[in-house]
């Protein structure tokens, strides 16, 4: 089976394994901040590179990205990326200061620590998630921001890992505070490395290219 031919089913046991990291990213945020975080996964597809840029807005778009690399049973790598107003957003109710932008450089320390964070949270709470259920052993490194053009941080991701898969994974993520308008929606990006696409799905029980 060709990744184009998954069905509804497989593409659901993603989104379940998407939505068990959702919550412990949600449990742990919600420690965080000091307030109640809900977290949903409204939407998970296995999409080609040209799609991923789309979902960032285009090549030239400035986006806030969080990048790290995964290490051990199925190696790849993960982006976090962010409209740069719900960034901002993200980094003000988490610090309480309500002056901190990425939208204009200079940007704060203090900001980019905060997304810096985000992204750690969100990408151990996945990688916990996806090791669960696939029973794959999983280690992320520690992740780095940019802030920069889309299609300039994906582009150096995937040379910079002599990418040659032709697709990723992108799990839409939505947080709401307390119920509230959702105040942070990004996209979760994750490219296996050569190869690894087919171990993790196998480990489902999807069996590729067959």
């Amino acid at each position: 089976m060709s990744i184009e031919k998954m069905t509804s089913i497989q593409l659901d046991v993603l989104k379940e394994i998407g939505n068990i990291g959702a919550g412990n990213a949600a449990t742990a945020l919600s420690v965080l901040l000091g307030k109640k975080i809900d977290m949903k996964v409204p939407n998970v597809k296995v999409i080609t590179f040209d799609e991923m840029l789309e979902l960032a807005g285009g090549y030239d778009n400035i986006v806030a990205a969080v990048f790290l690399r995964i290490e051990g049973d199925a190696s790849g790598s993960m982006f976090f990326v962010l409209p740069l107003d719900q960034g901002s957003n993200y980094i003000q109710q988490l610090t309480g200061d309500h002056s901190i932008s990425l939208e204009h450089p200079p940007y704060s320390e203090l900001g980019l620590s905060a997304m810096q964070e985000l992204g750690n949270i969100l990408s151990g709470s996945y990688l916990t998630s996806l090791s669960d259920f696939t029973g794959l052993n999983l280690y992320p490194s520690v992740p780095s921001i940019s802030i920069d053009m889309a299609g300039a941080i994906i582009s150096y991701g995937l040379i910079e890992l002599s990418q040659t898969e032709d697709y990723a994974i992108v799990i839409d993520t939505a947080l709401n505070e307390d119920d509230q308008v959702e105040h942070v929606k990004g996209h979760f990006f994750l490219l296996p490395d050569p190869g690894s696409f087919s171990t993790i799905f196998h480990a489902l029980g999807v069996h590729l290219y067959d």
